[in-house]
């Protein structure tokens, strides 16, 4: 290989080491701020919306947006992402409530299967019933990107976002529990994947 060649790939090599350094030195600073901005707490605990919106697939979700339901927190309950032939009756007896209290006031959502899925599929339900202001429940660590997700649609809906903590996740700390710190890092590429998105898509009307 030519000498003139030999230093030109060398030049690329060394350019292109220093370029993932900084690319990775750039992601651990966005991960490590990601992680400490991940809420500890409910925001506006007594504010009341017009619907409560449960994201399913985590424990203390469907029971916490009952328990806003029952306290008149907002007018409805719609929860997103619900495995097809589960019915009203079903998730309440799931959840150890009476039917007979809240059944009225519960909507199912069947076709989101993922968070993009759950801001749609929601911001559809939410033009139907006219709502403008929702209480979005779901895990503290899911909370960054589900608000992505459900800004991008609902330009024109006021979000308060609910967390709620699930025991198996290590908050404070999560540095010495590996599952937690997998899934933080787990959600913050989500994260970025989600931004990116919508980024390049635009905004949606909604």
């Amino acid at each position: 290989m030519p000498r003139r060649q030999k230093s030109f790939f060398r030049r690329f090599a060394t350019w292109a080491m220093g370029l993932s350094a900084f690319l990775v030195i750039i992601w651990l600073v966005g991960f490590l701020v990601f992680a400490q901005k991940i809420p500890d707490t409910v925001q506006k605990p007594d504010k009341n919306a017009d619907a409560i919106v449960v994201l399913t697939g985590g424990s203390l979700r469907l029971e916490t947006g009952l328990e806003l339901l029952a306290q008149k927190r907002a007018k409805k309950l719609f929860v997103s992402g619900v495995h097809r032939g589960v019915d009203v009756r079903q998730l309440l007896r799931i959840s150890q409530r009476s039917p007979h209290a809240v059944e009225c006031c519960i909507a199912l959502g069947y076709d989101a299967d993922n968070t993009e899925g759950n801001a749609r599929e929601t911001a559809t339900w939410l033009n139907k019933e006219k709502f403008k202001s929702i209480r979005l429940v779901t895990a503290s660590y899911h909370m960054p990107r589900s608000l992505v997700e459900f800004r991008s649609v609902m330009r024109n809906v006021e979000i308060i976002p609910h967390s709620v903590f699930p025991k198996s996740f290590k908050a404070k700390e999560w540095w010495l529990w590996p599952g937690s710190a997998g899934l933080i890092m787990e959600e913050y590429n989500k994260y970025l994947l989600a931004i990116l998105r919508r980024t390049l898509m635009g905004p949606v009307s909604g």
